[in-house]
């Protein structure tokens, strides 16, 4: 407990400094103290307890749409560096998402549902597994790795991409779908919703999607060191905090041109993509994740469970 104090004394400033510079008018952090002293510190006491010097200790962090992983990864960072010393790279999936040019040749050979971004397919599957290669030899040499920008659907120019110029001590691998396992081929035979009722009426695009989940994706993950997972209530919940998202999103941006920000319809439509596998990670992602952090309505960590691992 001494030792918990004494990180939060620590880090207290720069985890508020982050937290502010993330708030709108509108949308405030509630419980800042809580969440950094009860739940995030534990956790990165767990994680530096696991570290290996030799190879990168890689954190996956998965949760549905707006659960809070860019801000729970962030907070994981900036304690794992000011506190414990470590060196400290954190990346979304979503930076991996291949490029609007690239999805939309994937679309027209596969299914066009596959032109929006998103699920396990649309992805440069190869990139993240050469990234996650690299990291690993002895001998590191200075990676460039891609940064997406959600606003106008596309890759940011390669000068905007990361510099990773050191060998980590801890990757933080953050996303919706990481961690994610393909579902049994009898529960893709439901749509689940309007979109998959209209548009794959023959389980083409969900049948290619699971497939991706059996093959590259799962080699992908099951290198991950741990899972920590953000499980949310109910699907409902999700869609209310991606337009928060989006609000966010909107307000942050100082150019209003060009930009791709979704409306209440938009949001909706756009994560009927994400529903079977965030429903079906709902269902079984605690019974193998590390670590679960239960979310309530107000969108707070209520509770963590902490599984041998």
């Amino acid at each position: 407990m001494k030792l918990a104090a004494h990180c939060y004394s620590k880090v207290k400033k720069n985890c508020f400094k982050y937290l502010i510079s993330q708030e709108t008018k509108i949308d405030k952090f509630k419980n800042k103290e809580r969440m950094i002293a009860s739940f995030i510190i534990p956790l990165c006491f767990w994680i530096n307890s696991k570290i290996n010097k030799k190879i990168p200790y890689f954190v996956g962090l998965a949760g549905g749409q707006g659960t809070g992983k860019t801000t729970i990864s962030s907070l994981i960072r900036i304690i794992l560096v000011k506190y414990f010393k470590l060196k400290v790279f954190k990346i979304s999936i979503d930076d991996f998402y291949k490029t609007k040019k690239e999805r939309i040749n994937l679309s027209k050979r596969s299914h066009p549902l596959l032109l929006t971004r998103g699920v396990p397919g649309t992805h440069d599957i190869n990139m993240m597994l050469s990234f996650f290669k690299k990291t690993k030899m002895n001998s590191f040499k200075r990676l460039k790795l891609p940064k997406f920008n959600k606003a106008v659907d596309d890759r940011f120019g390669k000068k905007y991409w990361y510099d990773l110029k050191y060998k980590p001590d801890v990757i933080i691998f953050e996303g919706w779908c990481v961690g994610a396992r393909p579902e049994k081929k009898s529960t893709l035979k439901k749509a689940i919703n309007s979109m998959e009722k209209i548009k794959d009426k023959n389980q083409i695009w969900r049948k290619y999607v699971n497939q991706q989940l059996k093959l590259k994706y799962k080699n992908l993950y099951s290198q991950l060191s741990c899972l920590i997972y953000l499980k949310a209530k109910n699907f409902n919940l999700l869609q209310q905090w991606r337009l928060k998202q989006e609000r966010k999103l909107w307000v942050n941006s100082k150019k209003k041109t060009n930009l791709k920000i979704m409306n209440k319809n938009d949001v909706i439509n756009f994560m009927q993509t994400y529903q079977r596998i965030t429903q079906n990670m709902f269902k079984h992602t605690p019974k193998y994740a590390s670590i679960i952090f239960k979310l309530d309505n107000k969108h707070q960590i209520s509770s963590a469970i902490y599984k041998k691992k």
